[in-house]
């Protein structure tokens, strides 16, 4: 089965295919643990102002977003996590996201002082039969 017309123009839209990096944080969680609800709302908001802001949403150089009901790490959040490298990091408030925005998203320098851990993803590790519609843009 084909893709419809909408999902190839949220491909496009979203940059899927010219994906550098993935942060996942965890935000709106339905039972906060690691943070309350509120603080991981507003490092999520701060997250996608500050991507949108510095062109990294569309383009060339893309940085995808999720947000994450929880990462099941469940202390010092709010957490995030980056791929392809899997640096995990703790205490996401506006200002350490600032700090892995401009060092590990923008420098490709993962941010030591938050890092808790590290389980980069390995491409000889994938999936071989994983198959792919070649007639997406």
């Amino acid at each position: 089965m084909d893709p419809s017309d909408e999902l190839r123009a949220n491909i496009e839209q979203y940059g899927v295919g010219r994906i550098g990096r993935h942060i996942f944080l965890c935000a709106d969680q339905t039972e906060p643990k690691c943070a309350p609800v509120e603080r991981t709302l507003a490092a999520w908001e701060h997250l996608k102002r500050r991507l949108t802001e510095l062109g990294l949403t569309s383009g060339d150089r893309v940085v995808y977003r999720t947000k994450a009901n929880c990462l099941r790490l469940c202390a010092d959040g709010p957490i995030a996590v980056v791929y392809p490298e899997g640096i995990w990091y703790h205490s996401c408030d506006p200002p350490v996201l600032d700090r892995i925005i401009e060092e590990h998203l923008l420098g490709g320098t993962p941010v030591a002082d938050y890092t808790v851990a590290a389980n980069p993803l390995d491409p000889a590790s994938r999936l071989s039969s994983v198959r792919v519609n070649r007639t997406l843009p």
